[in-house]
C-alpha cells in the first residue's frame, strides 16, 4: 500500500462530483487508490466475465441494481454504460457517487466527450513518483531504479523486474491493443514498439519507423496512437514560441516508465545499463516523466515542452508556467560540468529567464551562475 499524493485531489473533487474517473495504464494502482480513497464504495470489477456480461446485456437493470456509492473498475468493457450513467448523474434526486476507473484513455475520452461532458473529474494515475516510493524499499542506484521503473507491484511484492515486465508487455500484447485495433501481425507491433523505445528522446519520424516495419506510415501513425492512448508512450511537443528563430516542429517520443522502456530495449542488469548508449536519453526520460507525474499528482495539465532550432540550439524541458518559461537541461553525468550550462545561458539571452535548472546524476544541489544544479532525487517543479 503506498501513499499517493493525488488522493487528496480526488478527495477535493469527490465533494463537487458525482462522477470521478480515474485513468492510467495497468498496474499503475488505479483500483488500489480508489478503494483506499473510498472505502465504503461498492466495488464492482468490469474484468470479471459475470460482471461484465450483466451490465453489457441490461445497462439500466444493473445499475439500477447498485444500491449505494460505487467503484467500477475497468469501465472501458462495457463502453454501453456510460449513457445509463448520464440519465443517473443527471437525476437530482439520485445522490450516488460512481467512481470510474479505465487503462484505455481513447475509449473512455471517446465515451465521456459524447455522455459525461460536463459532468466528470477525470484524473490521470501514473505508476508511483520516486518521493512515493517509501525509502526502505528504494532502489540503492539511478541505475537499478531505471531498470525497476515505478510500477507499485514490483516495489509492494519485491518481482524482478525483467519477469514482470515481460508478462506485462505480453499481456498488453493480447488484451489491450487487440482491444483497440486489429494487430494481424503481432510480431510487426511488437518490432513497431522496439523501434520507437529505440528512438526515445528523440524526434518522433514515424515515415522512417514505418519503413523499417514494413507498413504505411498511416498505420505507423495509427499505432502510435493507440501506444499513446494506453499509456505506454507520450509525445513531448515542442514550444511554439519561436523568439524569431526557425525552430522544429516535431515531437518527440518518451515512454511513462523506464522499467518498461528498458525491458523493451532487452536491458536487464545495471552492468548493460551502465555502458549502453541509450542511458542518457533513459535518464532524461525519467526525469521528464517525474515532471509529467508531479503535475497530474496535482490534478494538472502538464505544460511541457522541448525547444530547438535549426542551429542545434536545443532545451531538454521547458515549463511554461503562464507568464513565464523555466528551461531545464537534463545530463546523466554524476560530476557537474560548467559545459552543461551552455544552452541554458543561450536561451535566456532570448528572452528574460529568471529561473534556470539543471538536473544530473550527482548528490549536490547548488547555484551556479545563476542555474540551480539540482540532483535527480530531489527536484520538484514547484
Amino acid at each position: 500500500m503506498f501513499d499517493r499524493s493525488l488522493k487528496v485531489q480526488i478527495l477535493a473533487a469527490s465533494k463537487n462530483y458525482k462522477t470521478l474517473a480515474l485513468i492510467g495504464p495497468r498496474q499503475s494502482g488505479k483500483t488500489t487508490l480508489a478503494k483506499m480513497a473510498f472505502p465504503d464504495h461498492i466495488y464492482v470489477s468490469l474484468e470479471n466475465p459475470d460482471s461484465r456480461f450483466r451490465a453489457a446485456s441490461d445497462p439500466k437493470g444493473f445499475l439500477a441494481a447498485l444500491s449505494s456509492d460505487t467503484i467500477l473498475d475497468e469501465i472501458q468493457n462495457v463502453p454501453e454504460i456510460f449513457s445509463y450513467l448520464q440519465e443517473i448523474i443527471d437525476t437530482k434526486s439520485d445522490k450516488r457517487q460512481f467512481v470510474l476507473t479505465g487503462s484505455n484513455s481513447f475509449q473512455l475520452s471517446n465515451k465521456i466527450s459524447q455522455s459525461l461532458a460536463g459532468r466528470i473529474r477525470i484524473f490521470t494515475i501514473l505508476p508511483l513518483m520516486y518521493s512515493e516510493i517509501p525509502v526502505a524499499l528504494r532502489a540503492l542506484t539511478l541505475d537499478e531504479t531505471l531498470l525497476k521503473g515505478f510500477y507499485p507491484r514490483i516495489y509492494d511484492e519485491m518481482l524482478q523486474p525483467a519477469e514482470w515486465f515481460d508478462s506485462y508487455y505480453q499481456t498488453y500484447l493480447q488484451k489491450d491493443v487487440r482491444q483497440i485495433i486489429n494487430v494481424s501481425d503481432a510480431m510487426q507491433f511488437d518490432r513497431f514498439v522496439r523501434l520507437c523505445a529505440g528512438r526515445v528522446g528523440s524526434l518522433a519520424d514515424y515515415s522512417t519507423i514505418a519503413y523499417e516495419v514494413g507498413v504505411s506510415q498511416p498505420t505507423a501513425v495509427r499505432w502510435a496512437s493507440v501506444l499513446e492512448s494506453s499509456f505506454v508512450t507520450f509525445r513531448l511537443m515542442p514550444h511554439f514560441r519561436n523568439f524569431g528563430k526557425r525552430i522544429i516542429k516535431s515531437p518527440k517520443i518518451y515512454f511513462y516508465d523506464t522499467g518498461l522502456l528498458c525491458q523493451l530495449l532487452r536491458i536487464q542488469t545495471e552492468e548493460q545499463l551502465k555502458l549502453h548508449p541509450f542511458r542518457g536519453a533513459i535518464f532524461e526520460n525519467l526525469i521528464i516523466s517525474e515532471c509529467l507525474k508531479q503535475y497530474y499528482n496535482k490534478g494538472l495539465t502538464p505544460p511541457l515542452y522541448f525547444w530547438r532550432d535549426q542551429h542545434g540550439h536545443e532545451i531538454d524541458l521547458v515549463i511554461d508556467s503562464g507568464d513565464e518559461l523555466i528551461p531545464f537541461e537534463i545530463k546523466s553525468g554524476a560530476t557537474f560540468q560548467p559545459d552543461w550550462c551552455k544552452n541554458l545561458h543561450w536561451f535566456s539571452k532570448l528572452q528574460n529567464i529568471t529561473k534556470k535548472h539543471l538536473i544530473y546524476s550527482g548528490d549536490s544541489e547548488f547555484e551556479y551562475q545563476g542555474i540551480t544544479v539540482c540532483p535527480w532525487q530531489g527536484f520538484q517543479i514547484g
